[in-house]
């Protein structure tokens, strides 16, 4: 008889990781691992704030046109889109020179601080811009707004570390589809409060403080808002890891020895083709959709004569907020279904081959009027919104898989 080959060793088992007491990131690495639901209110608290810190960016827009006209700053009828090219672009300029700063910032002394910070920031510097009543202090106004704000880039990292790996996508979507409603309700905002003297005559006074600084109530509201996101962050717990050299493996060897470990050198980001391609497709669409933004609220207030739609800052803020109620419902019951059936990059192609002809049919709605007109044009808000939230969730989770 044969002899019956020997037993199979068991496997190694898995080294244990090592947490580091009084390090915030460890305490939530151990609450993901012994939790098995969904982190439902640290995604809420994600969701408000961000939310909180998008309103502003955008809501502007819809009174931009008028606020050039009350500032006198434009000679000419048709100067007023120059003057009102520059101070739409101030925010997002003094954010391009300070993202990168700040999420330096947030990665050595942690997220929490920097998402405080920048939601202070909102509070302050927003009022300040409705209280302008000179061009140049609503310039440094938004461009302090813009450059202090370094909100985004903290806010995806918090959201991807308090989820599980499973749940990261959802991190993301969360994110992404609290700042394209900011984007998108912050211009109804503006549309609908600015200007209250002249919108609701039986409640506000031309004497009053409303009266006087036009454009404060959009602005007010929104920091009030802030204020209390502001508050919600005390419930925020910190994520980053806080200790010298973090170390999720633990040490194999016996007491007092030492192994010194061989890694392999790092690749470059810049020889990541599709991590750079994910980077480029999200620069582009973000260019893309800050540009449709500020150009289509100058496009439907603009006198019909100039090629615009005439359109009051009221009628401006119920298009926007049609688009923000499609684009929760999208979110709600479509995202999943869509993410799971098509995926993230088959996604974003497709969202980008839809975006030129819906971009392409809006100045032929100046032909339209009446009831053709409304259904065009909010036929089309609500599916472009659609697909620039398509496009600013999916390219990041393109990114993720990449790495």
């Amino acid at each position: 008889m044969g002899e019956s080959p020997p037993p199979t060793p068991p496997p190694p088992a898995a080294p244990a990781k090592v947490y580091y007491e009084g390090c915030p990131g460890c305490a939530m690495e151990r609450r993901k691992e012994s939790s098995t639901g969904t982190p439902y209110k640290e995604l809420f608290f994600v969701g408000i704030t961000t939310f909180a810190s998008s309103l502003p960016i955008t809501s502007l827009f819809p009174f931009l046109y008028f606020m050039i006209q009350d500032l006198h700053v434009a000679q000419r009828e048709e100067d007023i889109g120059f003057y009102a090219g520059f101070l739409g672009a101030s925010y997002m300029v003094g954010r391009g020179f300070a993202s990168i700063f700040w999420g330096m910032v947030a990665d050595r002394i942690g997220r929490k601080p920097v998402i405080v910070f920048s939601l202070f920031t909102v509070i302050v510097f927003n009022t300040l811009f409705g209280l302008s009543v000179k061009y140049w202090m609503a310039i440094t106004t938004r461009l302090l707004l813009g450059a202090l704000n370094g909100f985004l880039a903290p806010i995806k990292a918090y959201s991807i570390e308090v989820c599980r790996d499973d749940e990261q996508a959802l991190g993301i979507s969360i994110v992404n589809t609290a700042w394209g409603l900011g984007l998108i309700i912050g211009p109804a905002i503006g549309g609908y409060l600015a200007q209250p003297a002249k919108q609701y005559p039986h409640i506000f006074h031309d004497k009053s403080t409303f009266g006087r600084f036009p454009y404060l109530l959009p602005c007010l509201c929104i920091s009030i808002f802030a204020t209390f996101a502001l508050i919600s962050c005390i419930w925020l717990p910190e994520t980053l890891h806080k200790h010298a050299k973090f170390e999720m493996r633990a040490e194999t060897a016996e007491a007092g020895t030492t192994q010194e470990s061989t890694e392999s050198p790092k690749k470059s980001l810049w020889k990541n083709w599709p991590l750079m391609s994910s980077i480029i497709t999200y620069c582009v669409f973000s260019l893309h959709d800050t540009a449709y933004s500020e150009i289509f609220s100058l496009w439907t207030v603009s006198g019909r004569k100039y090629g615009g739609l005439s359109f009051s800052s009221k009628d401006v803020g119920q298009v926007l907020t049609v688009a923000g109620v499609s684009l929760l419902v999208y979110q709600i019951f479509v995202y999943r279904w869509l993410n799971n059936t098509l995926g993230p990059v088959n996604s974003t192609r497709i969202a980008s081959a839809l975006s030129i002809p819906i971009i392409a049919a809006y100045p032929f709605m100046t032909r339209l009027s009446g009831i053709r007109l409304g259904l065009a044009l909010y036929i089309a808000a609500m599916i472009k919104s659609v697909l620039a939230i398509l496009v600013g969730t999916e390219a990041p989770a393109c990114s993720v898989l990449s790495r």
